[in-house]
C-alpha cells in the first residue's frame, strides 16, 4: 500500500465506514476504493477534495507524505482575507510561469472552498464544466469579474 492508500484505509475504517459505505458517499465503486487502498491507482485530484471532507482531513494530510493527521491541523495556513473574499466569486486568475494551469487559462472561473493550502475552483469552458483543485501557493494574483446584474 503507498501512504495515501493507508491514510484513505485508515481514516476510513476509524469512522466505521465499509468501502461500499465510502463508495457510495463518493460516488465511485467498491473496487475504485480497494484500489486506491491498495496503491494500484490513484484518486482522480478532484476527488481528493471530497475524500478529504467525508474521512474529516485535510488535502495536505491526504496528499503529503509527511504530514501527519496532527501536523496536517496545526500547520494550515490560514488563507488570506484577501483570498477569502473570492470565495464563491467569479475570478480570473493567473498562475506563476512554471505552475500555470492550461485549463484555466484566460478562463472565468468560482473558487468553490478553501482546504489548507489548496482550493476548489469551478469554470466552464469550451470542454463543458470542470472543477480543480489547485494549490493556493500556485496562483499569482486574482482578479474580480463584474458579476452580471
Amino acid at each position: 500500500m503507498n501512504e495515501l492508500g493507508n491514510k484513505i484505509a485508515r481514516k476510513r475504517k476509524d469512522l466505521g465506514m465499509t468501502q461500499i459505505d465510502f463508495a457510495d458517499k463518493l460516488c465511485v465503486t467498491r473496487q475504485t476504493v480497494s484500489r486506491w487502498e491498495a496503491g494500484t491507482v490513484l484518486p482522480d485530484i478532484d476527488k481528493i477534495s471530497d475524500i478529504a471532507s467525508i474521512l474529516g482531513v485535510s488535502c495536505d494530510y491526504l496528499l503529503k507524505d509527511d504530514i501527519t493527521e496532527e501536523t496536517s491541523e496545526k500547520s494550515q495556513s490560514p488563507v488570506s482575507r484577501l483570498l477569502q473574499s473570492a470565495l464563491g466569486r467569479k475570478v480570473d486568475l493567473t498562475f506563476f510561469e512554471d505552475e500555470a494551469d492550461i485549463d484555466l487559462f484566460n478562463t472565468i472561473c468560482v473558487i468553490e472552498e478553501f482546504e489548507g493550502g489548496w482550493m476548489k475552483v469551478s469554470a466552464d469552458t469550451k470542454k463543458g464544466h470542470i472543477e480543480k483543485l489547485i494549490p493556493v501557493s500556485s496562483v499569482l494574483s486574482v482578479e474580480f469579474v463584474q458579476e452580471d446584474n
